[in-house]
């Protein structure tokens, strides 16, 4: 069984920083895209930022220049590094990869989350 184990979420103050990592376990054949995203109470999960097996990333408008995905393929595990977080980036964040299990084909597969909160 393919996990994603997600950490690194917590409470800041705005103007602070954090920085999440997720890592994917099982019996896995190849990872291609990883990604996160994030769902504020009332509203829709939303992107924040993917990465792709070769490193090519891109970001949601509103964490432009604050934050930075990056992955360690040799580690399965994607990471992402916030700065400057506002109040309104409080969120669950999800960590999201796209996997080849052994026996299997591509699957999409979540974290459970980790809450981010910014206080003001």
């Amino acid at each position: 069984q393919v996990q994603l184990v997600e950490s690194g979420g917590g409470l800041v103050q705005s103007g602070g920083s954090l920085r999440l990592s997720c890592a994917a376990s099982g019996s896995i054949f190849s990872i291609n895209a990883m990604g996160w995203y994030r769902q504020a109470p009332g509203k829709q999960r939303e992107l924040v930022a993917a990465v792709t097996s070769g490193g090519s990333t891109n970001y949601a408008d509103s964490v432009k220049g604050r934050f930075t995905i990056s992955r360690d393929n040799a580690k399965n595990t994607v990471y992402l590094q916030m700065n400057s977080l506002k109040p309104e980036d409080t969120a669950v964040f999800y960590c999201n990869a796209e996997i080849w299990e052994h026996g299997r084909s591509w699957s999409n597969y979540w974290g459970q989350g980790t809450q981010v909160t910014v206080s003001s």
